[in-house]
């Protein structure tokens, strides 16, 4: 780098306006200006006085220092070119090279188009996790929090530029930046973009940890995870995550019975005479079935689990909450009878009652609190919605240097935790992008809930190849689940071009060299496919048509400056040609720079 190199630009400018102002006010006081005193003063007591917000010394970095004169491009790496899946001409991709470069190019491409980042920064532990400038950033720093909030700042920016309209981040983070980073990203994608905090449980009061606790000391035994959204996440058609509940649900007190009698549960309960019989020997007959007992046994008992099961659209209970019903509905519902009435287009039936007292109830039934469940080990049973708090991941600790086929000794998360956040955001056809990718875990989970639900999710991940992480680890482990998960992948690698090195009038035809990786990146495709051409000149397209290389049904991704005569425009037509302009705005902005 330059000897010209400026770590902490601000602090300069800040330090000349001090200086100037200080000289003002020397000058002021030797002609005995008493008002400009005042004023003088008063600016400089402004100048050091913090605003509301995060404040903090902004650091310059090496990486975006370099690229005012070194515009980032991308190269791929054919040879870790991976064809898992020759069924599909979608293509995910891996990014090697400081992140930073990744998403500039990025945002070439994908403004606008990010379904889901998910993202594990360094949480700037002073424990060798975070680098700034090339150089590990200790505890003892006196800017440390400064370095790491310039290093994630200039990310998130762009970050915010990437996701789609109803695009969600997630950013995992602990205590040691959790209050930084929550109001750099209050002020990065607005305090109104805040949906919530999740509280994950990573790790349990276990070895060396019992003796602190045991010693009144508080253990951290969870993470934090940071959500942002530009919609509201309520409407925005996001997927409920359930955890198990244990016992039977007393509140469903009363049964639907085929013939359309409503009776009570426990009578429900006891014309089955299996189940009479097996409570008897539950409680070695000393105890009476009520729904309280029934409860207490339901864990212990498969049968009594298999009845319910069997029985949950018939088990229910009141809710007085009924919508608009018309007269000739409302006209048939009687005491102890349920009528069933389809309203509109919801899709479950609406089940009504009368109370004692007269009013119109409806009857909700016990299968709407049943679900498969998203604990460590998936049951179908009792459950509730998941909020905040998401408990026992610590269970997945113990295969997690295991996943993937690969180890990483910081970092590295469940991926049942990311595959969760994936299937909450529901989005079976999105982009997730990961740009501090580490192990790869949210390439492995893409998949892996691709496989289990249907879905066509693609992700983009970035890293750089410190001590050959992105070699070793992460495409490692996209290469080790190729078996079980097979799909395709693109490796790119980030280069540059020195603008320096070539007069204005050439660089562009420098840089149109590296617009196909954009161009595949962009839209998730294979050049060397035969049904997918780039041409960035007139006579590359008259040659093709000449020796008749085009096929019928190809796109064609063209320069701008590429002229078509009405012969070549019928003959692409006649072979059902689709034609995609190569956008201008890939390498403009540096080309104005």
């Amino acid at each position: 780098m330059t000897e010209k190199f400026i770590e902490r630009p601000l602090k300069n400018e800040k330090d000349k306006a001090m200086q100037y102002l200080n000289s003002l006010l020397e000058q002021a006081r030797k002609d005995n200006r008493s008002e400009d005193i005042e004023n003088l003063e008063e600016l400089t007591r402004l100048l050091h006085t913090k605003k509301y917000g995060l404040v903090w010394e902004e650091h310059a970095e090496f990486v975006e220092e370099e690229m005012k004169t070194k515009i980032p491009v991308f190269v791929e790496d054919t040879d870790r070119k991976i064809v898992g899946n020759p069924e599909t001409a979608d293509y995910n991709f891996l990014l090697e090279g400081d992140n930073l470069h990744s998403l500039h190019l990025l945002e070439k491409t994908h403004t606008g188009k990010i379904d889901v980042i998910y993202i594990d920064p360094p949480y700037n532990t002073g424990n060798k996790d975070f680098k700034y400038n090339d150089s590990f950033i200790s505890k003892e720093d006196s800017f440390s929090h400064s370095k790491w909030l310039s290093f994630m700042e200039r990310r998130l920016t762009v970050a915010k530029n990437l996701l789609a309209t109803d695009g969600i981040i997630f950013i995992s983070i602990d205590d040691n930046e959790y209050a930084q980073l929550k109001l750099l990203c209050d002020e990065i994608f607005g305090e109104q973009s805040y949906k919530d905090t999740l509280m994950v449980e990573l790790s349990s009061t276990g070895g060396n940890k019992v003796g602190t606790a045991q010693k009144g000391g508080i253990v951290k035994n969870g993470e934090y995870i940071l959500i942002y959204s530009k919609k509201d996440l309520a409407n925005t058609n996001r997927q409920p995550l359930y955890d198990f509940v244990p016992g039977f649900d007393k509140h469903f007190s009363l049964f639907m019975e085929d013939d359309g009698n409503v009776i009570k549960a426990l009578d429900a309960i006891k014309k089955n005479e299996l189940i009479v019989e097996e409570f008897k020997q539950l409680s070695n007959g000393k105890e009476k079935l009520s729904l309280a007992s029934f409860t207490k046994y339901f864990d212990k008992s498969e049968k009594i689990q298999e009845f319910v099961r069997n029985n949950l659209s018939k088990f229910c209970r009141l809710r007085e909450e009924v919508p608009n019903i018309p007269n000739e509905i409302s006209d048939k519902i009687q005491k102890d009878k349920y009528i069933t009435w389809h309203s509109g287009k919801r899709t479950a039936p609406y089940y009504l009652t009368q109370t004692k007292n007269g009013k119109i109830a409806q009857l909700a039934v016990m299968s709407a609190t049943y679900h498969n469940t998203d604990d460590f080990i998936s049951v179908f049973g009792r459950s509730t919605i998941r909020g905040d708090y998401w408990k026992d991941f610590w269970r997945d600790t113990g295969n997690l240097s295991k996943e993937g086929g690969v180890k990483l000794k910081n970092g590295k998360k469940p991926i049942r935790l990311i595959k969760q956040l994936l299937k909450y955001t529901n989005r079976k056809n999105g982009i997730c992008l990961d740009f501090f990718a580490g192990s790869g875990t949210t390439g492995h989970a893409v998949e892996l809930l691709n496989e289990e639900d249907g879905g066509n999710r693609k992700y983009i991940l970035c890293t750089n190849n410190e001590n050959n992480i992105c070699e070793e680890i992460t495409y490692k482990r996209l290469t080790n689940i190729q078996e079980e998960l097979p799909h395709n992948l693109k490796y790119f690698k980030t280069d540059f071009v020195d603008k320096t090195k070539f007069p204005d009038f050439t660089l562009e035809n420098e840089l149109l060299k590296y617009v196909t990786p954009l161009v595949e990146l962009e839209f998730g495709v294979d050049i060397s496919d035969p049904s997918v051409q780039v041409i960035l000149t007139e006579e590359r397209l008259e040659e093709l048509l000449q020796n008749n290389e085009l096929k019928e049904k190809t796109t064609i991704f063209i320069h701008p400056d590429v002229f078509l005569d009405s012969k070549e425009q019928k003959q692409l037509e006649k072979l059902d040609i689709t034609l995609q302009e190569i956008p201008d705005y890939f390498f403009g902005k540096e080309l104005w720079l």
